[in-house]
This record gives C-alpha cells, structure tokens and sequence, in this order.
C-alpha cells in the first residue's frame, strides 16, 4: 500500500466526534508514517487493555483488529496490559466508581485476554508488557508533577464526571489519577500512535499528547475508534445489557448472533470487526443500495468474514452451512408474533409471559429435552437470563421474535 491507502486504511471506522479534530489526526498519521518511511524504522503503537473481567466479546476487539492493521503494515505493536491502571479502574465510560481490584485479580484476567487477544493478533509480531513497569516505580512527587500539567477543570469537564457532579453523586479523587497513569503510559514507550475506543478521547488526545509534550517527546497521533453496537445495533455491546457476542461461545453460535444484528448496524461491523479494505466495503454497500446484493446475503458474507477470523475458514462455512439448514431449509415462518424482552428476564420467564408453554415445568420439560433454540442455537438453562434478541423455537412449530 502507498501512504494515502494505509491512512485510508487506518482512520477506517474511526471516531472523534469532531470533524476537525479528525481531519488533524489524520493529517498527524500521514506525517508520521511518512516520517518513518523516511527514518525506514516502524512506528511504536500500543493500546492498553485493563483486564477487569475474563471474557471478551466482539466489542473487546475493535482495537486489536486496529492493532492487527498496523502490524500487517509492518510497524511495531505493543499489546499493553494495564496492570496498575485496573487497579484504579477507567471512570471514562462509566457513571460512578469502578470497583477496585486486587493485584492477583488483575494478574489472573490478564492471562485469559492476552490468550483470546491473539485470536486477532499476530503473536510472534505482538509485544506484551505491563504497565506497572514503570508505573510502579513513580513517587509521590512523581505524580504531583504530573498532575501539574492538568486543572480539575479540565476533568470535571468531562461528561461522566459533569454528569455525576449535577446529580450530587460522589466522584472520587482516585479517578483523576487514571488519565495520568494512562497518559504517562505513552511517555514511558515513547508512543508514536495510540488506539483506543471514543471513550478513551480524554485519556489519549488530551493527557497522552500533553505529557509527552511536556516531557520533551513529540506528541502522539491518537486513532480513535467507534463504539460497537450490541446485537441489538442500538446501544453499545455490553455484558450488563445482554446484547454481547462473546468471541469464546463457538463457531455456530456466533454467526446466529451476527445474523440477528439489524441492517442498520452492518456498516459499522463491517468497518470494525472485518478485515475488509474500505474499497470492498464500499463496494458491498453499493450493491446492496442498487439491488445487486440482498441484504441479507451482504450480512451472511459478514458473519462468516467475523466468523472465520476467530474459527478459521472451515469452521465459518460450516456455521453458515448449519444456518441456512436451520432457517432457510426449515418451516420457519416469515410472520411471527414479535416480544419485548425486558432486563433481568430468564429463558423460563420468556417463554411462559408470550404463552409458548403452560407451565414452568413444562417450559423447563421443553428445554431438558432440547425442544428450545434462539437462532438455531439449543438453550439448556431455563434459569439462564435471555442470551440476546433474536428468533426463539419451541418445540416443532412455535416460533417467536425477540426484540
């Protein structure tokens, strides 16, 4: 790829929030990369990961597939596990206080991401560190003198923390340290660029860039990612919500949860979940437009790309193969009675409040018999909440859309 191809590449699916700001950061990548062409030395790219819980969805992995395309650009990646920074919990995306974790927590969840992130990653090209390398190691007076660069102002500012502020809700002066630790991170590696999601703006753009600077480096570009959407393509893809598809749940399950995603949503999955260049996106998207392609084949291409990249190939045509099998080759009514799941719902809740079965016993009798599917896929737990919307089965004939 020439330059202005790899920059098309890279600020693909990105977002500022602000068009000026993006033109900036764009313009910032194309200098960088030319001047490490110039330099023929790779760019240091990171993106750190505060291992808070083991089990990755989709929603995980928009950055690591960022970090993917840097590594196939040839540049040096740095997979950072945020070792110190879980410690304090990222206040970015949330409104009150993360819970603290303890350190052997931290040490055991970060087993289990960097095993799942390298169903993404190159391993042999991904370096992997810690960032209480060197955040450990910083005194009182150390931190004083970063937070010297910065007013309360200019965090409370912030949506989260204004938010918290009007409400009267308490805002914790821990919180304020994690920008600092995040942005000192970029100092410590000396970061060319740094990926996060658009609720990392803060942290990158404005503590990472400003540290740098005021520790004589050369700010970094931050590439700022979209936010996922849920199965849902509404809010954000979240474990709270149920609208997850976790990237550990097998082959088939996964293309069930990608063929639920509403049309809607498909441009931003295709943008950040598959690894197909801006032109064959673009391509996809005009034929759907003029008719050439039906929507619904563009979204099967689409969840067997995903698919194939955690599963491989074989398994991803297998999935699509038992798909087609169970919706296509199946009485499966275009009309169905449609149903509101409503937050804390179980299977066993579902099925009794849109009256597929008679009883709990006999809701559950269905389920230990196999009798119960969510697109395609057998339920097993009556007590389970509701994995995700989509078409539920029960028994041979009764078919009901979840919304």
């Amino acid at each position: 790829m020439n330059i202005e191809e790899q920059v098309e590449l890279l600020m693909l699916g990105t977002e500022y929030g602000d068009e000026e700001l993006k033109k900036s950061m764009t313009a910032e990548l194309r200098a960088r990369l030319l001047l490490a062409e110039k330099e023929n030395r790779p760019l240091r790219v990171y993106c750190g990961y505060d291992p808070t819980s083991t089990d990755l969805h989709l929603g995980h992995t928009i950055t690591m597939r960022k970090l993917r395309q840097f590594q196939d650009l040839g540049h040096d990646v740095t997979f950072l596990i945020g070792s110190y920074t879980a410690l304090v919990g990222d206040p970015s995306d949330k409104n009150k206080a993360r819970p603290i974790l303890t350190e052997e927590k931290v040490n055991e969840n970060a087993l289990t991401y960097t095993e799942q992130a390298f169903r993404v990653l190159d391993r042999e090209k991904t370096k992997v560190r810690y960032n209480g390398e060197w955040l450990s190691k910083l005194t009182l007076v150390d931190l004083i003198r970063l937070g010297q660069n910065f007013t309360v102002q200019q965090f409370l500012a912030r949506d989260n923390f204004s938010n918290r502020l009007d409400k009267g809700e308490p805002i914790y002066l821990h919180e304020t340290f994690y920008a600092l630790m995040q942005g000192y991170d970029a100092v410590a590696m000396e970061t060319d660029v740094q990926i996060g999601g658009s609720d990392q703006l803060f942290n990158i753009i404005v503590a990472g860039r400003k540290l740098q600077e005021a520790l004589g480096q050369r700010p970094l570009v931050g590439v700022i990612t979209a936010i996922l959407p849920g199965t849902d393509g509404v809010q954000r893809m979240s474990k709270s919500t149920g609208n997850i598809v976790p990237i550990n749940t097998g082959a088939n399950d996964m293309f069930g949860k990608l063929m639920s995603v509403p049309d809607s949503a498909m441009a931003l999955y295709m943008r950040l979940v598959t690894r197909w260049s801006p032109h064959e996106i673009e391509k996809i998207e005009k034929d759907v437009v003029s008719g050439a392609l039906h929507p619904r084949d563009a979204k099967m291409n689409m969840a067997s790309e995903i698919v194939s990249i955690f599963y491989g190939v074989e398994d991803a045509k297998s999935a699509q193969e038992n798909f087609i099998k169970t919706f296509q080759h199946k009485e499966i009514p275009d009309e169905m009675p449609e149903f509101a799941l409503q937050e804390g719902q179980t299977i066993v809740d579902v099925i009794l409040a849109a009256n597929l079965a008679e009883s709990k016993s006999k809701a559950r009798a269905l389920i230990d018999q196999k009798g119960v599917r969510l697109d395609g896929e057998v339920l097993e737990r009556g007590d389970a909440a509701f994995p995700h919307p989509g078409v539920l089965q029960v028994g041979k004939r009764r078919f009901l859309r979840v919304k």
